[in-house]
């Protein structure tokens, strides 16, 4: 039986697969939190947070790395933790210096945080000469304001290190500009209450759809799992609103595409201990990385690999964060595509009526999981404001997010907001 440190993580889905991956792997886990409420607010009434279920829950300052490192090192000599892991973007970069500083696997503090942070990403694959957009990073307005006319209106302005797509816009002018970066200015301090860099990540627009490529590095060595494909809405937002794994891709475009998530992972160093996703436009011009996350897929892509490959990408998580060779044994598992849905609202209010019951008897269908009633609603800006989803499932081929699709309509005619 191993023992690790999971420090913070989302309150979504991965919250419940990672405590679930580690308990069914044998093992146990202390759990390290600056706010245990965070996750007590998130559990259904009545129940517990799989979280909670640590062997130990530790409540210090996780924002404080400073003085974080010697509490981990005196509950490292007492414990002796195995590994060190976390699903929340906004702390990886800590669990791998916490993971260098005990001497547990994983890829190096360097490699991680430069992952994390847009910009610095940015810098290391444009060196290594991995494609990507023209770009810019700047935090004065007079910086920002040339910088736009030199890369050349319509443009993606972006944080460098928020997640989710928050305060991703698509900017057509420099009087949109200037909106996006205000609202990004009146953000100083992310969810976790840790506090931004106050500058401004300035992207090309690429053209082309967008798809991730799911990898798993271990011992030096990076394996794809496969490529996801992504949908989009919600302009000039970039509101991811569904998924399908594998990707209806012509072989080549699947290979061309792996290959650069392949070079961006060893220009970035994250070869050793990590699941990653990382992000791709199939632009015109050829593949360009949009981001790499050293972290499993959000949005549930890993529940959508493992229901087409068997692969268990949580418990693969679980392992590389052990230093041990994970399982990728694929499967046969009766499922040739897998996809999710994303129920995006379109109004502000509360809303009044969802009814999905009728669907989660349906052929093929997965996972039916919707908001209450009652619940108050904004326009959605970012992937935060999600009302619910689908998944389904295609024997056949990929067909899965037609499936889905069409079952989203039904949803959408039954959506009352007021």
């Amino acid at each position: 039986m191993a023992h690790l440190l999971v420090v913070e993580s989302w309150v979504g889905s991965m919250s419940r697969l990672l405590p679930r991956a580690i308990r069914e792997s044998g093992h146990e886990f202390t759990f390290l939190t600056r706010d245990l409420h965070h996750y007590l607010r998130s559990a259904p009434e009545g129940a517990a947070h799989p979280l909670l279920g640590a062997r130990n829950v530790i409540t210090t300052d996780t924002n404080d790395t400073q003085t974080l490192l010697p509490e981990v090192e005196r509950l490292h000599s007492v414990f002796g933790f195995d590994g060190v892991i976390t699903s929340c973007d906004y702390y990886l970069s800590t669990a791998a210096r916490i993971a260098g500083t005990l001497g547990l696997p994983g890829s190096s503090p360097e490699a991680v945080e430069n992952a994390c942070r847009k910009d610095a990403a940015r810098r290391v694959l444009a060196d290594a000469g991995v494609p990507g957009p023209r770009f810019a990073v700047h935090g004065e307005w007079a910086d920002i304001a040339r910088a736009a006319r030199e890369i050349g209106y319509p443009l993606v302005v972006k944080p460098v290190d928020l997640c989710a797509g928050m305060y991703v816009r698509r900017v057509d002018d420099e009087e949109q500009l200037t909106t996006a970066v205000r609202a990004l200015a009146d953000f100083p301090l992310n969810a976790r209450g840790q506090r931004r860099a106050p500058v401004v990540l300035l992207e090309e627009l690429m053209d082309g759809p967008e798809v991730s490529v799911e990898t798993v590095s271990h011992a030096g060595a990076v394996q794809v799992i496969g490529v996801t494909d992504k949908s989009v809405g919600g302009a000039p937002a970039f509101i991811e609103t569904g998924h399908m794994f594998p990707a209806a891709l012509p072989a080549a475009d699947a290979e061309a595409a792996e290959l650069t998530a392949l070079g961006a992972l060893k220009a970035l160093g994250l070869t050793e201990g990590v699941v990653a996703h990382t992000e791709i436009k199939l632009t015109s011009a050829g593949p360009r990385v949009v981001e790499v996350n050293p972290r499993p897929a959000g949005n549930r892509i890993t529940e959508l690999v493992r229901h087409v490959t068997g692969i268990d990408l949580a418990a693969v998580f679980v392992d590389v964060a052990l230093g041990r060779a994970p399982d990728l044994r694929r499967t046969d598992t009766g499922l040739r595509s897998a996809a999710i849905g994303f129920l995006v609202p379109q109004a502000a209010g509360t809303l009044e009526a969802l009814d999905g019951d009728a669907l989660r008897d349906g052929p093929g269908v997965l996972e039916v999981q919707l908001a209450e009633p009652g619940r108050p609603v904004k326009i959605a800006d970012s992937n935060n404001e999600y009302l619910g989803h689908v998944m389904a499932g295609d024997a056949e081929g990929p067909g899965a997010r037609e499936r889905v699709e069409a079952i989203l309509g039904g949803l959408r005619s039954r959506l009352v907001i007021r």
